[in-house]
This record gives structure tokens, C-alpha cells and sequence, in this order.
């Protein structure tokens, strides 16, 4: 292909598309620019079927590179980037959530696509450029695919939504919202939000989808231009009177009762039994092709059964298990489970069931982020786990893949707006959610049982935070239900996943996946709506089981001691080499963290050990001031006076003359090296030196 580029005006820079001149053997290859920000993404489709069965075979890698920001990290001795950072892994499965859906779910070729960034300029974000490269990617493509999709993010300042902010505008303003889609819908959401009100979001999908529109039209307009012709895919297909045949033997199993039930539990074995049933049919009647007879006959029963589910809710607003459409499952709240841990909380909304620790530590306790953006401290972090027993099955545990580390992260963002400053709470503050059971939005769950188990360990939030997942069934001519609280079936054959936490004042955070094309805002708007009735409903019975934050913290949390000394007098606490500061650590078992600006910060558990390093330090940066009486220490003598230390590393001089009102012949006849005398601060001057006196000091000073 020859090589071209386009543009688009897009939030007053400019936005490149360019192909033809990098990665010309991919199935298709483009570079975006958006001011120096420059994306690499490329698409390959495999020839034949996958190996791999059961669901569409889409990967994509979101890949950082640190030369793109002129940067050489890693250790001493391993300088190549390892594996991928957790932002460059949430920026992938944003990929991946806005491509997929587009996708004919039948197709079995293996597709990859690989996002490389690689240039960034510090202001335009390289995620948004991603989606629009893989979206480009694809459509310029021979790989069959019902896109292209625009994506752009959406800040807000002095209530004046802002395209695509720069780092400081998105920093300062109250919503940071990705949102992707096609020219007619929206079909992936990723906010942060400070409480932001439910219309003003429903406003800010309006605002971002008409950008959205220009992008995805701009694709539309190259793809026509070249005259790609797209391939025939490999799909997972049987004869008509297979399939048919198949479908029968499942509407005879009655799968519409099979469906329906408050267990899940109770629906799985069902289905296995039936599963199982036809699979033995299958290896029974036929002798070539087994394997994929059952795949097949698989696929059948997965649509067979999302018709069934959306017929039966769109028709006659019937849920599997029984609920009305806005009904939220039964909830119960348990704090202070567990006995030595800082905080602790229980969530259990049906059959999933959050178990979340809080852990606080000191401000040296921050978490270090080193990215290809940005390098920053974090002291307030939420971890994920989704061990397998949660949903009764049996897997090796490897550490947190793509859902855990974005399940935290959604948690994570829905807290962040009402986490007290460090100003007003200086601990670092670590939460753990352990998935003990799961049948539907963990990740809400977790936040939930976040907000209470930061309230048990006393961390004061500024308001509860509570979320909830909603979902869609999209009929015809657009006819839709909104469902409340989804379950795992409801998910998996429902049209969209929808979590939206915040506070009793707006959203915090937002997530949406679709498994259509897309939703349109009136639907969004609706989904806003009734998510907000039930997000109070569930934070009423929170707050039943713990009204406010604990005014006291656990007992074996530490306490720490908060202190601003002159920046100037740093030197003094640190001493040369350290010497100071770990003679005060030693001494006392404290832990001591330093600020520039003159913050010092002393936790320990054992609160005396803690006031006597604050008595130390105290001693150690005290600005003396005129009148002051201290008992002085003699260090040494001279022929003009004597110096004596009146704080650790601090002398001053007791000139000859301020010993008696007598005249003195000897300093050695009035004091020796060692001697403690009391003294009072007569002068200090231009130089900061301290002048004393030993006369006129009566006992009672």
C-alpha cells in the first residue's frame, strides 16, 4: 500500500493517520499523531481456524516503550522493559473492550492486535491515540470487522467540558471520562469523577460522542477511499439442519425453565446435565468431526439461550431469578470481622460475597509508580483477588491478571475523590479485596465493602461511597429494559455491563462493556437514573451496619505524630550521613519520614516511643528565641568565655563577663568542661549566633 496520510481537527490539535509506511506485511498497520504523540498499531489475522475453542481468539498488547519518553529505566544490570506496567495492561483491556464487540462472535481466525507507543509528548494521552490506531488498524484491514470506532476523553473545568485535556486541565477539573463508539453509538465508558452530578454525565456522553462521530467518520471516509476488500472469516458454523436439529433437542430439554432459577448452582448443574446430554447424542449419531460437532452445537446453545433471556425480559420483564427489573438482590453488611487487622468489612449482595482489609501505614509506606508517562507516589492503593474457589472451580493461582488488576483499579477510582488529604490523614492507606464468592459485579462489591472497611479503621471518608452494576437487553427498533443489580447470567447474555459508584452527591467512577454495537445516550440516561435509586438504596444499609468512620483506630494501628519544622533545619534531624536520624530510629523503634517542605512524620504502634522521638527532634530543630532559660551543658573553655550546648548540636556563649555581676579573672574558676549550669538566651545575632548569660537567673525561672 502506498504510503498516505489524513487529518482531523480534533480538540484544537491536529489529528495524523498515516499507513504505507511502517509494518507493511501486518494485515493492516497505521500510525496516529496527536501533537507529538505518535501510536504504532497493527492487526494480523491468522489464515485458518485457531486452536484455541470456545470464543472469538482476540488478543491485544498494549506496548510502552520508555524511549518514547526519552527515558532509560531498570535496574543497574536489566535495562529491556519486563512485563507490561498495570497502566499499560488497563490501557489494553480498554482496547480490547471497545474492538471486541464489533467482532462476529463466531469467527475462530486468531487475531492480534499490537498498540506500540511510540512517542509522547507529556500531554496527549497515548491510550485515546491507541484506541483510534487500532480502530484504524483494523478498518484499513482485510480482517472482517463492524467497525471503525472514534474515542476521545472528556475533562471538565469550571463546569466547561474540555476534548482530549492536556495533563493540567484534567488534573485541576472534576471528570476524567474515556468514552468510545461508532458513528451512532457509544460502546465503552472508563471514568473517574469528583461527584459528579448523574445529568452532567448523561451531557458529558453527548458532548464526546459528537467528537466521536468526526474520528470514526474520518475512518469510515479512508476505508472507502482505498477500497479494502475484507476477507472471508473462518466461523464456527454447522449445516443448517445440524444446527436446527440441535436447537430442537435443547427447546425439548425445556431450557427456558432450565434458565431460571434464585441458585446458581442449581442453573449450572441443569446445564451440564443437558450439555452433556447432547454431547452424547452427538458422539452417538456421528463418527467424523466430533470434537467440532460439540463446539458447534455449543454455540447454538449460547444463542439459543441469550434469546430466550432477552425475550423473556423484554416481553415480560422476567428475570432468571425471579427479581423485577430494579430490584437489587438481599445485601448484608458485617464490620470488624477479623481481630487484628486494621479494618475489615463483609459485603454480600446475593451470591457474591467481598471480604475487604484495610492495612494502614506510614507516608514512608507510599507506593513508588515509574511509568513511560509519568513517575508518581500513590498512598492510597486497592489490590483485587478473584481466587477460583469463588466460583467453585479449580485453576492454578499465578497473581493478578488483566481482570484483577482492572476490577482494583475500578475500585480503587470510585474511593479516590472521598479519601481524606494527607494533610488531615497521613497514613497510607492499603486495601485488599478478597472475592469470596462471585455471581455478579465483584468489582461493586468491592467498592462497597471498601467504603466499610475504611470506616471501621476510622479513616474519615468524606461520604460513603456505594456502586452497583446495571445492565441492558436491547430488542428491535431499539426497545430496551434497564435491569438492576445483574447477575452472572444476566451478564453473560445480556447487552451491557454497566458499574457506576459514587457518593449521595454524583458518580465517582464509571465502567461500561457491550457485547452489541453499541447504546445510545438516552439509554445511558436512563441506565444514570435508575443506577442512582438503587446506589442510595444499598448505601442505606451500609450505613446501618456502621453509621460514621470509628473515632478511634484499631489498637494495633500506628499512630503517627505530625511535625513542621523550619526546611533549613532538615540537616540537623538527618546529620551527617544519617548518623542523627538513625540514632533516633535505634533508640526509639520509630519509623521517621522527611518531607522537603519541613513535614516530618513519626509512627509507631507504641505511642511513648513516638513522643520521645518528637521530644528528639524537638530538641534538635528548637529556634531559640531571646529570654529563653535553658540547663546548659559546658563544652568548652576559652579565654573570653565559656560555649555550652542548650540543645542537642545548638551552643551558645556565656561571654566572661555573664557569669557574675563581679569581674571574673578565670573562666576555670567559675565552671569546668561537663558542668550543667542554667542559662538564659540574652542575644542572637545577624548570624544566628546565640548569645547567653548566668546572671540574674532566680530558682523560681
Amino acid at each position: 500500500m502506498a504510503q498516505k496520510k489524513w487529518s482531523l481537527q480534533i480538540g484544537g490539535r491536529v489529528l495524523e493517520i498515516e499507513t504505507g509506511l511502517l509494518a507493511k506485511q501486518a494485515n493492516g498497520s497505521v500510525t496516529v499523531r496527536y501533537g507529538d504523540t505518535v501510536v504504532l498499531a497493527t492487526a494480523v489475522m491468522s489464515k485458518g481456524a485457531s486452536r484455541v475453542s470456545g470464543y472469538f481468539p482476540l488478543m491485544v498488547d498494549y506496548e510502552e516503550r520508555y524511549y518514547a519518553a526519552g527515558k532509560i529505566k531498570g535496574s543497574r544490570f536489566i535495562k529491556r522493559e519486563g512485563r507490561p506496567s498495570d497502566d499499560a495492561v488497563l490501557n489494553g483491556r480498554v482496547v480490547d473492550r471497545t474492538i471486541r464487540p464489533l467482532f462476529n462472535s463466531r469467527m475462530r481466525n486468531d487475531v492480534q492486535v499490537v498498540v506500540t507507543v511510540l512517542s509522547i509528548d507529556g500531554e496527549n494521552d497515548p491510550s485515546i491515540v491507541g484506541m483510534i490506531a487500532a480502530s484504524a488498524a483494523l478498518s484499513l484491514s482485510n480482517i472482517p470487522w463492524n467497525g471503525p470506532i472514534g474515542a476521545v476523553r472528556v475533562g471538565r473545568q469550571n463546569g466547561e467540558f474540555i476534548l482530549n485535556p492536556v495533563n493540567g486541565e484534567l488534573t485541576d477539573g472534576d471528570m476524567d471520562l474515556v468514552i468510545a463508539g461508532t458513528k451512532d453509538k457509544i460502546n465503552m465508558i472508563e471514568a473517574g469523577m469528583k461527584e459528579v452530578p448523574e445529568e452532567d454525565v448523561v451531557k458529558a456522553f453527548a458532548f464526546g460522542h459528537e467528537a466521536i462521530k468526526k474520528i470514526a467518520g474520518l475512518i469510515e471516509d479512508i476505508t472507502k477511499e482505498l477500497g479494502i476488500e475484507k476477507a472471508t472469516p473462518t466461523l464456527l458454523a454447522g449445516s443448517s439442519e445440524f444446527e436446527a436439529e440441535i436447537k430442537e433437542l435443547f427447546l425439548k430439554e425445556n431450557l427456558g425453565e432450565v434458565l431460571y432459577d434464585k441458585n446458581k448452582q442449581v442453573i449450572e448443574d441443569r446445564i451440564k446435565a443437558i450439555k452433556d446430554k447432547i454431547n452424547t447424542y452427538i458422539k452417538e449419531k456421528y463418527t467424523e468431526d466430533v470434537e467440532k460437532l460439540k463446539e458447534i452445537a455449543e454455540q447454538v446453545f449460547e444463542e439459543a439461550s441469550d434469546d430466550i433471556v432477552h425475550q423473556n425480559i423484554l416481553n415480560n420483564e422476567q428475570r432468571p431469578d425471579g427479581r423485577k427489573l430494579t430490584e437489587v438482590r438481599h445485601i448484608s453488611c458485617l464490620v470488624g470481622l477479623l481481630p487484628r487487622t486494621h479494618g475489615s468489612a463483609v459485603f454480600t449482595r446475593g451470591e457474591t460475597q467481598a471480604l475487604t482489609v484495610t492495612t494502614l501505614g506510614s507516608p514512608g509506606d507510599e507506593q513508588f509508580i515509574d511509568t513511560m508517562e509519568v513517575d508518581i507516589k500513590k498512598r492510597y492503593i486497592h489490590h483485587y483477588n478473584f481466587p477460583p474457589f469463588s466460583v467453585g472451580e479449580v485453576r492454578p493461582m499465578r497473581g493478578p491478571g488483566r481482570r484483577e488488576i482492572g476490577h482494583g483499579a475500578l475500585a480503587e477510582r470510585a474511593l479516590v475523590p472521598v479519601i481524606p488529604s494527607k494533610e488531615e490523614f497521613p497514613y497510607t492507606i492499603l486495601l485488599v479485596s478478597e472475592i469470596l464468592e462471585s455471581n455478579g459485579s465483584s468489582s461493586m462489591a468491592s467498592t462497597c465493602g471498601s467504603t466499610l472497611s475504611l470506616m471501621d479503621a476510622g479513616v474519615p471518608i468524606k461520604r460513603p461511597v456505594s456502586g452497583i452494576a446495571m445492565g441492558i437487553i436491547v430488542g428491535k427498533d431499539d426497545k430496551f429494559k434497564v435491569l438492576s443489580d445483574i447477575q452472572g447470567l444476566e451478564d453473560h447474555y445480556g447487552d451491557m455491563d454497566f458499574k457506576a459508584a459514587g457518593t449521595e452527591n454524583g458518580i465517582t467512577a464509571l465502567q461500561m462493556d457491550v457485547k452489541v454495537d453499541g447504546i445510545t445516550v438516552d439509554m445511558l440516561e436512563a441506565v444514570l437514573v435508575q443506577s442512582k435509586v438503587n446506589r442510595k438504596e444499598i448505601r442505606e444499609i451500609m450505613l446501618e451496619a456502621i453509621p460514621t468512620h470509628r473515632e478511634n483506630m484499631s489498637q494495633y494501628a500506628p499512630r503517627i505524630i505530625t511535625m513542621h519544622i523550619n526546611p533549613a533545619k532538615i540537616r540537623n534531624v538527618i546529620g551527617t550521613g544519617g548518623k542523627i536520624i538513625n540514632e533516633i530510629i535505634d533508640e526509639t523503634g520509630v519509623q521517621i519520614d522527611i518531607e522537603d517542605d519541613g513535614s516530618i512524620f513519626i509512627t509507631s504502634v507504641d505511642e511513648a516511643s513516638a513522643l520521645k522521638a518528637q521530644k528528639w527532634i524537638d530538641n534538635l530543630t528548637h529556634e531559640v528565641k531571646p529570654g529563653e532559660i535553658f540547663n546548659a551543658k559546658v563544652t568548652r573553655l576559652m579565654a573570653f568565655g565559656a560555649f555550652a550546648e542548650i540543645l542537642p548540636g545548638q551552643e551558645g556563649l556565656i561571654h566572661i563577663s555573664e557569669f557574675s555581676d563581679e569581674r571574673v579573672e578565670k573562666v576555670e574558676d567559675i565552671v569546668k568542661v561537663g558542668d550543667i549550669i542554667p542559662v538564659k538566651v540574652k542575644q542572637i545575632d545577624d548570624q544566628g549566633r546565640v548569645n547567653l548569660t548566668a546572671k540574674n537567673i532566680s530558682p523560681k525561672e
